[in-house]
């Protein structure tokens, strides 16, 4: 067998040349390659979006969270902040004038009650306050305690939304620490006690039950 030599990088043997392999990837490595990555960079974009997704969930479960203890936290300071006194319906009170007695009235959607709450450090006083749902909201209204409460306009009184996307507002009172829960306060006098519960972007909140001071 005889060798000669012919171009460069070939060698032959005999008549025929026999070329060396060039540096580089075959066309089926590429296309490997080419799919390899594509599923690592598909696996990444999912866990992106899914950290995405969780992150935005927690971000509203947390919302929700401090959305409830703040609303809730108010609720029970306005109720303690009740104005007091013995009365039926805001008629004779015992050693005071019609307006300091307590005023309590609602229905299983509606709550209002007379309270003294103080702006800031001066300024403050004796205020009626109405909870209930309003174009799917719940909304605290409050206007300043003059007279009869029961004839309060409730449409211009200044407002605010507590919160947002309500589906159920349902107030119960009971009358004594042993009697049943009621739908309604009518009448005069002050409940032991109120119940609410409230359901928000289909989401129920822990149930509220608050003692009325006496």
């Amino acid at each position: 067998m005889s060798f000669r030599r012919c171009y460069v990088g070939r060698r032959c043997v005999g008549r025929r040349c026999v070329g060396r392999r060039a540096a580089g990837f075959t066309l089926v490595e590429v296309v490997v390659a080419l799919s390899v990555l594509s599923l690592i960079m598909l696996a990444t974009v999912t866990a992106l979006r899914t950290f995405a997704t969780t992150q935005q969930s927690l971000d509203r479960m947390m919302g929700r969270v401090d959305e409830v203890r703040t609303v809730s936290s108010l609720l029970r300071d306005l109720v303690d902040s009740a104005a007091l006194g013995v009365d039926g319906g805001e008629g004779l009170t015992l050693g005071g004038r019609p307006s300091d007695a307590a005023y309590f009235e609602g229905t299983d959607g509606l709550l209002m009650f007379k309270a003294n709450i103080v702006f800031g450090e001066d300024f403050g006083g004796q205020y009626v306050l109405r909870f209930a749902a309003e174009d799917g909201d719940l909304v605290m209204r409050w206007h300043a305690a003059q007279g009869n409460s029961r004839g309060i306009d409730w449409v211009q009184a200044p407002s605010r939304v507590l919160v947002r996307e309500v589906d159920l507002f349902e107030v119960a009172y009971r009358a004594t620490s042993s009697a049943d829960w009621l739908p309604e306060w009518r009448g005069g006098g002050t409940p032991v006690a109120l119940r609410l519960r409230l359901r928000a972007a289909q989401r129920f909140w822990p149930e509220l039950v608050m003692r009325v001071p006496r």
